[in-house]
């Protein structure tokens, strides 16, 4: 038996969702009886003890000292001369970790104390989440469990090792495409299965209420720091651009986060086109996507007619996802975010590009977003803000296959 709570749309403000947790018609809590107690208990506690000035201190000293933020907002001088425009790259590859994950994790693994939970888990596609996942429950002396897909434990091995070495258990997901999404699956059967000691941290803006809402609330200090960075540099705290890449969509809702109101900033957020839209392996949600049900939630996702999900395909693992976050659903219904989408081919030259031209070897992930800039147009005043969600260490071993 599952639970649903009750839809409510909420039109007024496009970043956070009603008391319900739907971003319009996107959204809510459809979760199996077990997990209700869980998650009504998220619901109910997370925005008092988030809230609380004991939590946002200590949040604040973990991600200065830590986690090393704020992290720079750099000036490419030379892709901005390729591209005739001014194109700043948030640095999240240089938080601890490598990726913007931790972000994320530092406030959850706070909150699970807090909550009294001793016991981690996480999935993990690219490695990054279940890293800083790892990395957290080192710091702070937890039980931590990671779910992979059996296929990229294979593709992202530095990550495995890495995480292994923090302490943490890394159990191969065995069904469907052994990927990201039977990962997720296994980590939602591990806390059924434990829901009174464990704490599920979800790596993405996916999954039940509140879960999207919190992952994007505590990965927005990525767009807070461009307002302040961006006021300093030129004197005007928003851009004209915002890119970023998009699987769940954890960076872009933290990057696109304080400018979602801001209708002047343009949002641009990348999908996965994987071998190429009508290749049948493709992770291009918004393009090929219906509206349904998965991982707890309402969103578009991938899906046969008869409501079975399509297996996703990209060269990144962060990005084989088949669905997106509610919250990206809602903006890409709306027209708010103008959703792009690249292929794996062009996600590899436009890393190789990057390597060379700004002397940064990116996720490859992340390259997914520079992929589309030879796509727009733009003047010479604008100012282009790209995420860089994450380095390019992982992915060396793909990197190597095509040099």
């Amino acid at each position: 038996m599952y639970k649903k709570l009750i839809m409510k749309n909420n039109k007024n403000n496009l970043s956070r969702p009603d008391k319900h947790g739907y971003y319009g018609e996107f959204g809510g809590a459809y979760i199996p009886e077990m997990l209700f107690p869980n998650v009504e208990e998220l619901q109910k506690k997370y925005k008092k003890i988030t809230g609380e000035n004991s939590f946002k201190k200590e949040l604040s000293l973990l991600l200065k000292d830590f986690a090393g933020r704020p992290t720079p907002l750099f000036h490419a001088e030379r892709l901005s001369k390729e591209f005739n425009t001014n194109i700043y790259l948030k640095r999240e590859d240089l938080c601890h970790t490598g990726a913007h994950k931790i972000n994320n994790t530092i406030g959850q693994v706070l909150l699970a104390e807090r909550l009294g939970k001793k016991r981690i888990i996480a999935e993990t596609g690219a490695g990054q989440h279940g890293v800083a996942t790892a990395t957290v429950c080192a710091l702070r002396g937890l039980e931590c469990i990671v779910f992979m897909g059996a296929k990229d434990i294979e593709r992202q091995a530095p990550n495995v090792a890495r995480m292994k070495m923090l302490g943490a258990t890394v159990i191969p997901a065995l069904s469907g495409s052994q990927t990201l999404k039977d990962a997720t699956n296994e980590a939602i059967r591990d806390w059924i299965n434990h829901p009174h000691n464990t704490h599920y941290i979800i790596g993405s803006v996916v999954g039940p209420h509140p879960y999207p809402d919190m992952v994007a609330r505590f990965q927005s200090i990525i767009s807070k720091e461009i307002r302040q960075q961006l006021l300093k540099e030129t004197g005007d705290r928003c851009p004209s651009h915002v890119i970023a890449c998009v699987g769940g969509g954890s960076n872009a809702a933290g990057a696109f986060y304080h400018f979602i109101e801001e209708k002047k900033v343009k949002l641009i957020a990348v999908e996965a086109a994987g071998m190429g839209l009508t290749s049948g392996k493709t992770a291009a949600t918004t393009q090929l996507g219906t509206t349904g049900i998965l991982h707890g939630s309402k969103s578009l996702l991938m899906q046969t007619a008869d409501g079975q999900v399509t297996e996703p395909h990209s060269i990144s693992a962060g990005l084989d996802y088949p669905g997106i976050g509610p919250l990206h659903a809602n903006l890409f219904k709306q027209g708010r975010v103008l959703f792009k989408n690249a292929t794996d081919e062009e996600a590899l030259q436009a890393a190789f590009h990057l390597a060379k031209t700004e002397g940064i070897i990116p996720a490859l992930e992340t390259a997914h977003a520079f992929a589309v800039l030879k796509d727009i147009s733009f003047k010479k005043n604008d100012r282009v803000v790209i995420c860089l969600s994450g380095r390019g260490d992982k992915d060396l071993a793909t990197y190597m296959t095509y040099l």
